[in-house]
């Protein structure tokens, strides 16, 4: 079985990495602090920041692996699963860690927030990237933050600067993930192109033959950005889905098809279909006609 730490409240990853415990909601971590510790798997039930200038190599997100730039920062959820599992590697890190729980921020205006950091979404994806002022900025933040809640005793007071705080952070971290996508989109025409030419290749190589119809992971893949992201890119770019830019590829090749003289079962076989009626079904869908309609 897998080894799986389950943070089911901030203070379980504040122990296991043997740092101090601050408060019974929120907890720090500023690892040049610390010994050496080993890795974990992580099954979060809690919210969490990653920012570190230098990440584990491989780390494991959902189903995925994430190898992330230096001066990074990962965004944890409740409910997602991330980290390395423990295979006896002794970890010596650089930066901090802050979990607080759900409990937190009930009743706050920031739990009505939350949604408002897709950052939160992309913890299988992609980390933001720091600049140098940003990286001070944020750990500023952090220590002051930290020195709050050790010269202060618990209280409704303390735990309203807390959120206070955490609001700050994740505000500066929404912006840095914005600039990041505003970076992608400087190039979207070449994004769409890159897009539109693997999409070519895809099929000028017989690949729908191997691997069937083709999907946005496949794509995304290729192009270096996990799903989410890049469906996020293609959507800034097209106002579409990326799915939907790639239904429309296939039917605009398929209706070529079509009119070379193909039938119905030969060009859904040619397409990557594996059923005629999947392909029909597509194609109404996407012209509001059968093919065969199509071919008058």
């Amino acid at each position: 079985m897998r080894k799986i730490l389950k943070v089911d409240n901030p203070n379980v990853y504040v122990r296991y990495v043997g740092a101090e415990q601050l408060h019974p909601l929120l907890g720090m971590v500023h690892y040049d602090e610390l010994p050496t510790f080993r890795s974990s798997l992580n099954n979060y039930g809690v919210w969490g920041l990653f920012i570190q200038r230098e990440f584990p190599r491989s780390l494991s997100y959902g189903m995925k692996t994430l190898d992330v730039s230096d001066s990074s920062i990962i965004a944890v959820a409740p409910g997602q699963l991330g980290g390395k599992e423990d295979d006896g590697t002794v970890l010596s890190l650089s930066g901090w860690a802050i979990l607080w729980s759900p409990e937190l921020l009930h009743g706050t205006d920031l739990e009505k927030r939350m949604p408002e950091y897709p950052f939160f979404s992309y913890y299988a994806t992609e980390a933001m990237q720091m600049n140098p002022a940003e990286w001070l900025r944020i750990t500023q933040l952090l220590t002051q933050l930290r020195l709050e809640i050790i010269e202060n005793k618990d209280s409704v007071d303390l735990r309203r600067i807390m959120v206070s705080y955490i609001r700050v952070i994740l505000d500066y971290c929404k912006r840095i993930y914005n600039r990041q996508q505003e970076n992608e989109n400087q190039d979207t025409s070449d994004l769409l192109k890159r897009f539109q030419g693997l999409l070519t290749e895809y099929y000028d190589k017989g690949l729908q033959h191997e691997m069937g119809l083709p999907t946005v992971t496949w794509f995304a893949s290729r192009m270096a950005y996990s799903p989410h992201y890049f469906g996020d890119l293609v959507h800034k770019a097209t106002g579409g889905t990326a799915i939907g830019y790639i239904h429309t590829f296939i039917i605009d090749r398929a209706k070529s098809l079509l009119m070379h003289g193909y039938n119905i079962n030969e060009t859904a076989r040619l397409m990557g279909f594996e059923y005629p009626n999947h392909f029909t079904r597509l194609f109404k869908k996407e012209t509001g006609i059968t093919p065969s309609e199509f071919l008058g």
